[in-house]
């Protein structure tokens, strides 16, 4: 009721939420709003009369978004197409012994606010952010025993370094806070029953308090929400705001939407003109070249067939040395592979697997504990197949299925975007990675972005995290133009501080995208633009305060052509 309420004040000002983790896996969480995610097998149901039709074959469609389009047989009215089903077990367990957990992606703008929010509802006292206790890894023991050494003369043998290595390895360092996590003390109850409680860091300007002992020793006593920022609620609120389209609107599984998922036809370019033959840059779970070479191996059709591309990509041993060899040598299709958690239960109960025993081997296999002896010769009874077991026993981590759909249903959403609404897509993509953009190449063109793109591919595995994100970036950039798309100049009274701004001429760049002018000196200018027109450089110097690095970037950029650089003032 408490994830209930946050949904809903989120909802009501205006930014979608994302659930995460198996949370869609409970009717009752879809039906009080807390997820999109709907457990049920696929189905039908009229929004008008709210009849309903469950007569589905589920071995042909795997989720309700895939079936064909039908009309009530009582009013006439479409079917509105449910369901994705997924076991309520992976959820709660079996006879209710897992302790749910709810983890909800709000946006990263709001999270402050749906924080702020907890409290209110909880009260003061009741809410504490979920601490986190950072220790001392064993590489930096080393440095420590061997600095102490140093520093005072002596020597020992490595033996005796590995004793105190030992010793030091795994202590407490540091205190800091869960990225979301709050825990919640019930009102009879002091949270000093539970745990200390402290700054983080002990930092007491940090306005924070959080739980001295590490949230995992005990999130079993106490109920743990996970109110976490994530990129996607953002973006999705940022392409509504341009373009007055409701994201919940969107018509999830639009076939026009889904051809990106394994051709560039919707888009209106050729593969050759951004060297991809799927056209998924920039949409979240499905930009990577890790997942866009799994759609040009898989050419998923339908939004089911996403689902498990999703699942595929984010397990651990799930479709590297697995999934995709068993796909490669026809020993299996993608809608048979493990693609997420759920799976292992659902297909073992088919093949005739006790309910409880199914579950159990999932829930070994999903924390890479592999397959028992026992539990593999229950399986062979039942004639579970051998490349199946073998999947199993490589699997390291799995995503459950409801987190999967979610996910999809979100990176869907904005593909819709990317189709029918491009400009209001590149510039929310940009402005959500305003941080990395390099405007000194992107404002040059398509063949100056070309040139970078060969650069950093060239380099291969050797790229750096900023690298990465720039090639990224690169190559959203060439798709934009190649779609006729054009980045404008900074301007110093069009440009928004922060936003690229949609216009008739193109996209126009915010001034926190030029290298080297931050957030701030982007505002002041915004701010002092608001006073009036620049007279002159100086002016613009005196009223906006900005360093003389940010004026040289500006005027390398032609922000000041028509102005002077001091003021010409004459008395008569």
């Amino acid at each position: 009721w408490i994830a209930h309420k946050l949904v809903q004040e989120s909802l009501e000002d205006g930014y979608l939420v994302g659930s995460r983790g198996s949370v869609g896996s409970s009717l009752v969480a879809t039906m009080v709003g807390i997820t999109e995610v709907n457990p049920l097998p696929p189905h039908y149901v009229c929004p008008k009369c709210r009849h309903s039709d469950f007569e589905v074959d589920v071995s042909k469609y795997g989720c309700g978004v895939d079936l064909p389009d039908e009309a009530c047989p009582n009013c006439g009215t479409m079917y509105n197409k449910e369901g994705f089903d997924i076991p309520f077990e992976v959820f709660l367990g079996f006879n209710g012994e897992k302790v749910p957990d709810i983890d909800l992606n709000f946006s990263g703008e709001y999270q402050a606010t749906a924080h702020r929010y907890t409290e209110e509802l909880l009260g003061k006292g009741n809410v504490f952010r979920a601490g986190t206790i950072a220790t001392i890894a064993e590489k930096t023991a080393f440095g420590f025993v061997k600095k102490y050494l140093e520093e005072h003369n002596k020597t020992a043998r490595n033996a005796e370094i590995k004793r105190l290595v030992k010793g030091c390895t795994g202590i407490k360092r540091t205190t800091g806070q869960h990225p979301g996590g709050v825990m919640i003390v019930p009102k009879n109850h002091d949270i000093h029953e539970f745990t200390p409680i402290q700054y983080p860091a002990d930092d007491k300007t940090s306005g924070v308090i959080t739980t001295h002992f590490d949230y995992n020793a005990i999130s079993s006593r106490l109920v743990k929400l996970d109110v976490l920022g994530h990129d996607d609620p953002t973006v999705i609120r940022m392409l509504e705001d341009i373009t007055g389209v409701n994201a919940r609107d969107v018509p999830i599984g639009e076939s026009n939407t889904m051809k990106i998922f394994s051709s560039t036809e919707s888009l209106g370019i050729s593969p050759e003109d951004i060297n991809s033959s799927v056209g998924t840059f920039g949409i979240p779970e499905f930009g990577t070249r890790f997942v866009r070479q799994m759609l040009t191996e898989t050419r998923p059709t339908t939004f089911s067939e996403l689902v498990r591309i999703s699942g595929l990509s984010h397990g651990t041993d799930v479709w590297l040395n697995n999934a995709q060899d068993l796909i490669k040598n026809g020993i299996a299709q993608l809608s048979e592979v493990i693609s997420t958690r759920d799976d292992i239960m659902l297909y073992l109960m088919y093949k005739g697997v006790d309910p409880i025993v199914s579950f159990k081997i999932m829930e070994d296999v999903r924390k890479g504990k592999g397959v028992t002896p026992e539990y593999e010769q229950k399986m062979k009874e039942q004639g579970v197949p051998q490349w199946f077991i073998d999947s199993c026993k490589k699997i390291k981590y799995m995503f459950p299925k409801a987190h999967a759909v979610a996910y999809v249903i979100m990176a869907f959403r904005i593909a819709y975007f990317k189709v029918y609404y491009p400009e209001a897509f590149y510039a929310t993509y940009f402005t959500a990675r305003a941080d990395d953009f390099d405007a000194d190449t992107i404002l040059n063109g398509r063949h100056a972005i070309m040139q970078k793109i060969k650069e950093l591919e060239l380099k291969g595995n050797t790229l750096s995290v900023k690298e990465k994100n720039l090639l990224s970036i690169y190559e959203v950039a060439l798709e934009m133009y190649v779609r006729g798309i054009k980045l404008l100049p900074p301007d110093l009274y069009k440009s928004d501080s922060v936003r690229f701004i949609v216009t008739q001429d193109g996209i126009r760049i915010p001034f926190n995208a030029l290298q080297g002018v931050g957030a701030s000196a982007a505002n002041s200018i915004v701010e002092a633009r608001e006073t009036g027109r620049f007279i002159s450089i100086e002016d613009f110097r005196e009223r906006t305060k900005v360093s003389k690095t940010v004026i040289e970037i500006l005027k390398k950029h032609g922000c000041f052509q028509d102005i002077p650089e001091t003021s010409q003032i004459s008395f008569f």
